[in-house]
């Protein structure tokens, strides 16, 4: 009789523990002894586990290309916006349209259209079905002839004002580093492409234009109509704002003219990447975020070496860097260093 009571104690214990394992827990138990399989709780819900946040890639290469690639067709006029816009080879000339070409074309379009959900054979893919992207100049305007300044200032006053050849001063000329795309042509903000397609006997028509307003017939050309999408703006702003926190840039006073700078570099040449070279617009654009932060340190550092210049002589201090240009610490001095304790 002691020994099947202190059994059923120690059975009564155990339960009581498990009891409490379920309540932390939160799932259901039993336990096999001599009386059978015991309930240690009637709770069915299954432990909550933990998620873990899922990883966000606040900017990739696709979706750049995709909003520049938007942000391109503002500017242009296509027969079918909806069929012509999107590209799917880009060639230098219209002779380069071949046999091989077209079959790169087919797995261009293959490929995106599995991005896309939708499986398909390259073989299958049909040649008028294809769209061509040609870079060529032939639908922008030749620039006009510029009178150097010299020569203006030779003329009288009122040929000054009679003249129209002279090209306005840009203010953020001095800014800005805008590579010029062609000498010959007026400026643009990138390069200008015609689409095309090809019939059933492979011979190209022309289905779209950039820089173009209207229709191919009695349209006109035009290089303000277009904006940039909202979403690549946006991007551009990120890049800016997490290129600005990097250690070594994220301790200068002027960081905000180093971020101000390289937006106002990007809105410039933004879209003036192009795809037929690079598949990385994300390199292309750090570099000029890169370059526009050092151009802001370098005018900076340059004030700075001006303003010290002045104070030393008007007999006041300068800065503490200028103070410090000459010393060394105890790691750069020569010789043996002995530090004398004054406890």
């Amino acid at each position: 009789m002691a020994c099947a009571f202190s059994c059923v104690v120690f059975n009564q214990k155990i339960i009581g523990y498990y009891n409490d394992l379920v309540d932390n827990l939160g799932f259901c138990a039993t336990i096999n002894n001599q009386l059978g399989d015991l309930p240690v709780a009637n709770t069915t819900a299954t432990p909550a586990i933990p998620k873990t946040a899922p990883r966000v890639n606040y900017l990739n290469n696709r979706d750049i290309l995709k909003e520049i690639h938007l942000s391109k067709n503002t500017y242009c006029s296509y027969l079918d916006p909806v069929q012509d816009h999107q590209y799917d080879i880009i060639l230098p000339t219209l002779l380069k349209i071949n046999q091989r070409t077209i079959a790169e074309a087919r797995r261009n379009r293959a490929d995106r259209l599995k991005r896309e959900g939708t499986i398909v054979d390259p073989k299958k893919i049909p040649n008028t079905d294809l769209v061509f992207r040609i870079t060529c100049w032939e639908h922008i305007p030749m620039a006009p002839k510029k009178v150097p300044k010299t020569q203006a200032k030779k003329k009288k006053i009122e040929d000054i004002f009679e003249l129209d050849l002279l090209e306005e001063e840009d203010p953020l000329a001095d800014l800005l580093e805008v590579p010029v795309l062609d000498e010959k042509h007026v400026r643009l903000n990138f390069p200008p492409f015609h689409h095309y397609r090809i019939d059933e006997n492979k011979t190209p028509f022309l289905v779209g234009k950039s820089h173009w307003r209207g229709d191919f017939e009695h349209g006109e050309f035009s290089k303000d109509h277009g904006t940039m999408t909202r979403k690549l703006a946006t991007m551009f702003m990120k890049l800016c704002e997490r290129y600005a926190t990097r250690s070594n840039w994220r301790g200068y006073t002027y960081n905000e003219e180093m971020r101000g700078q390289a937006l106002l570099q990007l809105s410039q040449i933004g879209l003036q990447f192009d795809e037929s070279k690079s598949q990385n617009p994300f390199a292309y654009y750090t570099a000029a975020i890169t370059n526009s932060f050092t151009r802001i340190l370098n005018l900076e550092k340059k004030n700075q070496n001006i303003r010290d210049d002045m104070l030393e002589m008007n007999g006041l201090n300068p800065s503490w860097t200028r103070q410090n240009a000459g010393r060394k610490t105890p790691e750069q001095a020569p010789g043996t260093v002995t530090i004398v304790s004054l406890e």
